[in-house]
């Protein structure tokens, strides 16, 4: 292959570094086909750090050194090489934060992939017939802590850096403060640390070279999660990632070039240091008759076509390395450089419990769900590590009480709170897990009509009736005892001065609405307003028909819809006007179960306090309850229909002056009744949310009505 000068190598990053657009600009020449993120920034990043001069020295240090040895293989044959892994899931409780088995499951493609297990390396391109190499490397998963601790060679670490990814080593910080297996380093040149992000910067996945790295926990790799293995929020597609980065991570560049850049035309004139794979400038897709270079008639005596199937080009066909890739990786990890020489000694696998020596260090379990309706059934999985051969559960106010079986299923027929305790054996040692009040039964479902104010609780925590979900760890909902709507109490999210993007969850206990036969009506009343005018804060309703296994979002009200009012001081209600009331008539029939529940949701702008109060859920149809008289034509304050034209819902806002039921009845052009409502109006403002899913597009006139006076709009359906 064409060899290329330091010097030359030095203006070609420096050139890259001098056009190189800011990391969070997405480079759609570094994207592979039919993809949004950039598919590498290995080269880039390490750019970055040539800005550096210690860091420049050494690398020109390095390169004088691969000189000397390229081409030789320095390493021992026929030895397979075992790098303990470490996977850091960096997340914010998102999708990002990954299973174990999509994790397992990327070490199976790797490992794979690095021994030549993988089936399609015999169908490569007939001129690459023959040439996939076994790398003889292998990745073991960690089982020791760098203090000792077992795990399973997964460490979780929750933090909002999880999609800051500009800066890779803040990340890395936030890992080592955060993660809940060991506070402290990692070093390089004990693991090969894998950091799973939600961002990384716009790229798919990136690392640096040995030089680059030296023993500290940042020389590793980081890649977004749906690039992590086949399974969960990966693909086949997405799953060589990993493949391809710790290629990087053992000294190889791109089969172009060390460059970011693949398609440029000028690569024909740069290398990646390895003789049998052809000279190319890269592709961004499975071109399989690519031939871009005519360079190649040194070594092969031919013109040869582009090495596409191979990891470190950016095709999506890619299945082999070559014998040159394989001593060049296996010269970097007998290399003193970044502390590769370290990770495979038998010291180093002994103490981080990747030497094949495992044992039970840990019992431990969870569930499929831990809050349920009477009746329901729990799964249980056994999460004990690393080697269990045997288990013994108890689970007290379960049927079955107990079980030998590694997942068990049981069924808790009464409501409260209960422990499940696993005993896990490997066959000579032992470990128990007991969690208490594990597993939340909740009451028997109320029944229709139903209304709760809040005033005969002490606190929400104290009842079983609901559930608090904090997921900031900061201001939860809490019982209000000074006042309320009506009464004393009221439910209360004291949002004023709470970090914006605080997210907060206030959870029902099932309600049986297995008698409705046409309508039902969910409404509650609210208090807020805005800190400033410009917050924008989300109040969404969430109802499920099957005890909270799925959730389906009903109602959001934000920004101005949810108040335009402003307080530049910790709020509260000071008289009935300032509470709106919510009718929700899109209750629809999937939800007419004995166990129908509904949660509200409030998302933080960094505003001002909420207020909730008097929720009521009652037979929505005139044909169930009283059936107001025939009113005169008149008009009631405030009333606003919108949006009109509209596509899946219709607002109804009106203000009356004392509580009152009132109809409202909907009409198509030809005047045949479509649909008919009832609503218990409350004192103040009142907002009905009618769904019109079911309404076919044309025009519609809606009339609302107390019994003495009525008023009629027309609204469109698109």
């Amino acid at each position: 292959m064409k060899k290329t000068t330091l010097f030359t190598f030095f203006l070609m990053l420096t050139g890259i570094l001098s056009a190189q657009a800011p990391v969070r600009q997405l480079d759609k020449q570094n994207m592979r086909e039919g993809e949004s993120v950039e598919y590498c920034h290995t080269h880039k990043r390490m750019v970055e750090l040539l800005k550096d001069p210690a860091m420049m020295a050494i690398y020109e240090q390095e390169q004088q050194n691969e000189l000397l040895n390229k081409g030789k293989d320095i390493a021992p044959k026929a030895t397979v090489y075992k790098i303990p892994v470490v996977f850091h899931v960096l997340h914010n409780g998102g999708v990002e934060n990954i299973s174990d088995e999509q994790i397992f499951d990327a070490m199976e493609v790797i490992n794979r992939d690095y021994r030549r297990l993988n089936a399609d390396a015999d169908n490569v391109h007939a001129d690459f017939q023959g040439m996939p190499a076994d790398i003889e490397i292998e990745f073991v998963l960690a089982t020791k802590a760098p203090n000792g601790t077992c795990f399973k060679g997964i460490t979780r670490t929750l933090s909002a850096m999880s999609y800051n990814g500009d800066n890779g080593t803040a990340q890395v910080n936030a890992i080592v403060s955060g993660n809940d297996v060991y506070n402290g380093q990692w070093p390089g040149n004990k693991y090969m640390n894998v950091f799973v992000c939600g961002d990384i910067g716009g790229a798919a996945g990136y690392t640096t070279k040995p030089a680059f790295g030296g023993t500290g926990m940042t020389n590793g790799i980081w890649v977004l999660h749906n690039y992590v293995g086949r399974i969960g929020t990966s693909s086949e597609y997405t799953s060589r990632t990993l493949t391809h980065e710790a290629g990087h991570w053992l000294n190889l560049d791109h089969t172009w070039g060390g460059n970011n850049n693949p398609g440029n035309t000028s690569s024909c004139g740069t290398d990646d240091n390895v003789q049998d794979t052809p000279n190319c400038i890269g592709v961004q897709s499975c071109a399989m008759n690519s031939n871009t270079c005519n360079s190649d008639n040194a070594y092969w005596g031919f013109d040869i076509r582009d090495n596409v199937e191979n990891y470190m080009d950016y095709s999506y066909c890619s299945k082999m390395f070559t014998d040159g890739q394989r001593t060049r990786m296996r010269n970097a990890i007998v290399s003193s450089s970044g502390g590769r020489n370290n990770l495979w000694t038998t010291t180093n696998l002994q103490q981080t419990g990747a030497d094949g020596n495992l044992y039970l260090c840990k019992a431990d379990f969870f569930a499929d769900r831990t809050t349920i309706c009477v009746g329901d059934v729990v799964n249980f999985n056994d999460d004990s590590y690393n080697v269990v051969t045997g288990w013994n559960w108890t689970f007290d106010g379960g049927s079955p009480a107990a079980s030998s079986d590694q997942n068990p299923s049981v069924t808790y027929n009464t409501p409260g709170y209960y422990a499940v305790n696993l005993t896990s054996t490997d066959g000579t040692t032992s470990d128990s897990e007991v969690k208490t009040a594990y597993i939340r039964v909740l009451p028997a479902s109320a029944t229709i009509p139903f209304l709760e104010g809040f005033e005969s609780y002490t606190s929400l925590t104290s009842q079983d009736n609901w559930e608090i979900e904090n997921f900031n760890n900061n201001n939860a909902f809490t019982l209000e005892s000074n006042f309320g709507h009506t009464g004393t109490k009221c439910v209360k999210l004291v949002n004023y001065g709470q970090a914006a993007g605080s997210s907060d969850e206030l959870i029902s206990s099932p309600v049986d609405l297995s008698s409705i036969t046409s309508a039902v009506t969910l409404s509650f009343r609210y208090a807020y307003r805005k800190k400033t005018s410009s917050d924008v804060e989300w109040l969404k309703v969430y109802v499920t028909g099957d005890c909270g296994d799925t959730w389906i979002q009903r109602k959001t009200l934000s920004g101005n819809s949810l108040s335009s009012l402003t307080s530049t001081t910790s709020w509260s209600p000071a008289s009935s006007s300032d509470w709106v009331t919510v009718h929700m008539t899109n209750v629809t029939s999937t939800y007419w179960v004995d166990n129908f529940r509904y949660k509200f949701r409030f998302e933080s702008d960094g505003g001002n306090n909420f207020y909730l109060d008097n929720i009521n859920i009652y037979p929505g149809s005139p044909s169930d309850n009283l059936v107001v008289g025939i009113a005169e034509e008149g008009e009631f304050a405030d009333l606003a229909l919108y949006p009109n034209p509209a596509d899946a819902e219709v607002n109804l806002r009106f203000t009356v002056n004392n509580a009152q039921q009132m109809v409202i009845a909907v009409k198509d052009i030809t005047g045949k009744h479509v649909k008919d409502l009832l609503v218990n109006a409350a004192a103040g403002t009142n907002l009905v949310m009618m769904d019109t899913n079911e309404l076919s597009s044309g025009s519609y006139f809606m009339t609302i009505s107390n019994g003495e006076i009525a008023q009629t709009m027309k609204f469109v359906i698109q």
